[in-house]
């Protein structure tokens, strides 16, 4: 008797197992990740095929109504600093740090500096 109330224990368990579905992701990281490693460690991308990449991953994190990661903003702020597009850079920096507020002190450090020099 006890084996067939364990088993149906254990059936009753994994069907219950079997209906849960997993958590839906807190970012979309698409490939952010491997876009920044191929820029820094591979060199194989210029700032424009990594501004590309990056815009098409906040598409799609759009379509997939999830946040983009930490980090993506601010690196595409860099990629537009480094190209001479400051109003392009601080939007993105803006952008950063209103998605991610513990950002903040960075970002207004970034967007200071810009303010010095263009004075």
């Amino acid at each position: 008797m006890n084996l067939v109330r364990n088993s149906g224990l254990l059936l009753a368990f994994a069907v219950l197992c079997g209906c849960t579905t997993a958590p839906k992701p807190l970012y979309n990281w698409d490939n952010y990740q491997s876009t920044v490693y191929q820029y820094y460690q591979l060199g194989e991308t210029g700032p424009e095929q990594q501004i590309t990449a990056l815009k098409a991953s906040i598409e799609k994190s759009r379509a997939k109504s999830l946040q983009v990661p930490p980090g993506l903003h601010a690196h595409l702020g860099m990629l537009y600093s480094n190209m001479g597009q400051m109003d392009l850079a601080m939007a993105e920096f803006k952008a950063e740090k209103a998605l991610y507020p513990e950002s903040g002190t960075f970002m207004d450090f970034l967007t200071r500096k810009d303010k010095g020099a263009t004075k």
